[in-house]
């Protein structure tokens, strides 16, 4: 049964950082992407990041270039993105997410919340 767990999401005011953390079990994940995708109420699920397997190669939504940044833990199952200057629009349920590529993504976490107050 594979899991990711998702950690780091809460309040915070506009301008300031979060880092949320995701760790993947029960399954092997070796070439897969890990990312980030985000849903704010009303909206439609959202791409904001992804990581290649060797973490060479990232990619980011253009509305959280420059701002976030997504990165590989000491495991190759972990994933952190580190969000700054956050805006009030980047409030949502941030997921974490893994499969052979974006377009593909297999498997899903349960969702952490991050509200930014303006």
């Amino acid at each position: 049964q594979v899991h990711l767990v998702e950690s780091g999401g809460g309040l915070v005011q506009a301008g300031g950082s979060l880092r949320l953390s995701c760790a993947a079990s029960g399954g092997t994940f070796s070439s897969y992407v890990m990312g980030w995708f985000r849903q704010a109420p009303g909206k439609e699920r959202e791409f904001v990041a992804a990581i290649s397997w060797s973490g060479a190669v990232t990619r980011y939504a253009d509305s959280v270039k420059g701002r976030f940044t997504i990165s590989r833990g000491n495991a190759k199952d972990t994933v952190n993105l580190q969000m700054n200057t956050l805006k009030s629009e980047d409030t949502a349920v941030y997921y974490c997410a893994t499969g052979a590529s974006v377009a593909r993504i297999t498997y899903w976490g349960q969702g952490t919340q991050v509200t930014v107050s303006s």
